[in-house]
């Protein structure tokens, strides 16, 4: 008997299979995004995210050290500049709507002088390289800086960026187990070194959307309104980090927080509706 004919029932398990399996993964996923639905807490909206605020608190906190070391460790408390960091940043904290949001916001000033960024990890860590602090001559316009950055806090864009890149890995996974017969799954833990050595190269590269930094530049614009800094600083802020940027520094916070033409514009159309009272300062000149 001719043996060519024989064996041509497809085995269990085949494309077929496989794609049934793809498909379930996808549905997974789908159903566990629209399923991370949260009120935020400061701005009582609803938003997909991936953690509570006491995970993002506690995922910021074991991240923090590491963010820190990577970028060239922190500068001393009794450094006169971290000692205006710290003091800038909780008087933005204690007299504003952050003080009543569940996140416990930190400042680090980081000795990393070649890079100009700063961030903020979920919870409340908030990081300003020297490079950065040294373009900057006012209290205002730090402030402008760190509000910004409890602006991406408060909105939970981090938390909101990781439940859609969840999503996303299990849409790879679903098309590798439709290309593959043998798929391998995992769920890491959500605070093993993996997971936070992700989060800190997350964090280094991180492009936020134009919604998000519209929506941080206008928290950083409240917030520093509301402790008595002139909003126009973030405008000085910007305009120093454009001429900054022909010099060959490392320009990162152009790379996390783009679109620096337009954030100038849209402040500026904030300040035209909300026009800053009298008597808002400029602040003391920082120290260098």
């Amino acid at each position: 008997m001719d043996n060519r004919f024989e064996n041509r029932t497809p085995p269990r398990g085949g494309f077929g299979g496989r794609i049934l399996i793809a498909v379930v993964i996808v549905l997974m996923g789908f159903f566990t995004y629209w399923n991370q639905i949260e009120e935020n807490p400061v701005t009582h909206e609803r938003q997909h995210v991936a953690l509570t605020p006491s995970e993002e608190i506690r995922l910021g906190l074991e991240s923090a050290p590491q963010m820190a070391r990577q970028m060239g460790g922190e500068l001393p408390e009794s450094d006169p500049r971290t000692q205006a960091v710290n003091r800038i940043g909780q008087l933005i904290v204690n007299r504003t709507a952050a003080k009543q949001s569940p996140w416990k916001f930190r400042f680090h000033l980081l000795a990393d002088n070649k890079t100009i960024n700063a961030f903020a990890l979920p919870g409340g860590q908030v990081f300003i390289t020297l490079g950065l602090y040294n373009k900057l001559k006012t209290e205002a316009q730090l402030a402008g800086v760190l509000s910004h950055e409890m602006g991406h806090v408060i909105q939970r864009h981090s938390a909101q960026q990781m439940a859609k890149s969840q999503l996303g890995k299990l849409l790879v996974v679903a098309v590798g187990t439709a290309a593959s017969s043998d798929p391998q799954s995992g769920s890491p833990s959500l605070y093993d070194p993996t997971m936070i050595a992700t989060l800190v190269n997350q964090m280094v590269q991180l492009r936020y959307s134009r919604h998000d930094e519209s929506e941080a530049d206008t928290w950083g614009l409240m917030l520093m309104t509301e402790v008595g800094f002139d909003p126009r600083a973030m405008i000085q802020v910007m305009e120093i980090l454009k001429a900054a940027s022909g010099s060959g520094q490392s320009m990162e916070l152009f790379q996390t927080h783009p679109n620096p033409d337009l954030r100038i514009q849209q402040i500026k159309a904030y300040l035209e509706k909300h026009p800053p009272a009298a008597g808002l300062s400029q602040g003391k000149p920082l120290p260098h």
